[in-house]
């Protein structure tokens, strides 16, 4: 915590934005990164590399050196909090392995990615069990290994860890409406308010550490008045505890940084700012030790998928859009389209000419592997079977949501440049 008013009056100093500066959509690059010149854009370095190599259809191709600009924009933009990068997102070794690199801790939720951390010399000390369902073994084999750090939101998961990892450090997972949020996150997470006062209470109780709080406003957050709201419920759950005798260390402010999408979203300095602003007016001189856990914003705008056109129909139904059918779908990295939640921007070789409204759809024979048909997307006249067709920012949740082998269709293949 700051322990002197000029702590928080240089947070203070480092919030304030004038209404009269501009704020950049593209950060300022890391030395010797290339980003796309616009925001959302093909990135250089894969588009060369298309041009230059035949590349399988579905594949994921990853800029890594991306990975990095956006660990390192982050970082500076909130250099208070500790960065726990989302292993899920994209698990890929060489994105675990720059990031290691760059002094990152990691975000876990299974003992395989707790293991490639630690394969790939991350000390457990930076690897966070940030799961809430865990099996008690799983919980049991982390403790082993040197993870100290675990994530609850029930008594029953509470005594797990209390039984197999005595002495271990605990956070609780409070629950949020994730109101802005393109894909939420509630309902499955969390707990109230109330129910986590009393579980850190239990947490003492059982000889736990009773570490802190966590929260997660919802994944590709778009609303920046978020965070203030979580943070206005939190900073009341810290002064209850402390009245219990509990002084609470740590607030883990999870994800919500966003990808660039269809939708131009705000720069990672906004939601930076947006953050410092409410934690000083939430927290004032008392500010925890933060961790944030981005997955999407440090992966997602790195990757794109290479996928081909497998057909283009008309159904003679009355709206008389066009289908196309991808050799991609849901059930091969796109799960993100449910409900057409994230809404993914397309290239073809016939961009700028003629377009018609289409219908986009995965290749596997299942009904609900429709990606887009309720949300307007044109796609042009000219695409036909056999056309490579581009999907950017695909650099998170993608080969992570890949089926082994629904219908016989591969996984989704990663090369990392």
């Amino acid at each position: 915590m700051f322990a002197t008013e000029q702590g928080r009056d240089a947070l203070l100093l480092r919030t304030t934005v004038s209404k009269k500066t501009p704020i950049s959509l593209v950060p300022d690059p890391v030395e010797g990164v290339r980003l796309p010149e616009e925001q959302g854009g093909l990135p250089p370095r894969i588009a060369e590399y298309l041009a230059r190599h035949e590349v399988p259809s579905p594949c994921l191709i990853v800029d890594v050196d991306i990975i990095e600009h956006n660990y390192v924009s982050l970082n500076r933009a909130l250099p208070l909090a500790k960065i726990y990068y989302a292993v899920k997102a994209n698990p890929a070794r060489e994105v675990v392995a720059r990031l290691a690199a760059l002094g990152s801790h990691f975000d876990t939720a299974s003992p395989n990615e707790i293991d490639l951390c630690l394969e790939l010399g991350v000390p457990a000390s930076r690897v966070s069990y940030g799961n809430t369902i865990k099996k008690q073994a799983d919980i049991a084999s982390a403790y082993t290994k040197g993870v100290r750090l675990f994530a609850f939101d029930s008594a029953e998961e509470l005594e797990k860890i209390a039984h197999v990892a005595p002495d271990a450090s605990v956070y609780c997972r409070v629950l949020m409406l994730c109101a802005g949020a393109e894909w939420p996150l509630s309902r499955k997470f969390g707990c109230t308010l109330e129910m986590a006062r009393d579980l850190l209470r239990k947490a003492r109780d059982l000889g736990l550490d009773p570490y802190g709080v966590s929260f997660h406003v919802g994944s590709q957050q778009t609303d920046l008045h978020q965070w203030d709201i979580a943070l206005g419920q939190t900073a009341d759950l810290f002064a209850q505890l402390k009245s219990d005798g509990i002084e609470l260390r740590m607030l883990n402010l999870g994800g919500g940084f966003p990808a660039r999408y269809r939708a131009r979203v705000n720069p990672v300095e906004a939601y930076a700012e947006a953050v410092k602003i409410a934690l000083v007016r939430r927290f004032g001189h008392d500010i925890p030790e933060i961790i944030i856990e981005p997955g999407r914003s440090i992966a997602g705008d790195s990757g794109v998928i290479q996928a081909e056109v497998v057909l283009t129909a008309h159904k003679g139904d009355e709206d008389g859009r066009r289908w196309v059918y991808l050799d991609i779908g849901k059930f091969s990295g796109l799960a993100e389209t449910m409900d057409e939640a994230i809404k993914y921007r397309f290239m073809t070789p016939h961009d700028g000419g003629e377009t018609v409204p289409v219908v986009i759809a995965g290749p596997t024979c299942d009904s609900a592997d429709i990606l887009y048909e309720k949300t307007p997307y044109r796609m042009p006249a000219r695409l036909k079977a056999g056309d490579k067709v581009l999907i950017l920012s695909t650099g998170a949740y993608t080969t992570t949501y890949s089926a082994v082998n629904f219908n016989g269709f591969a996984p989704l293949e990663t090369i990392c440049i």
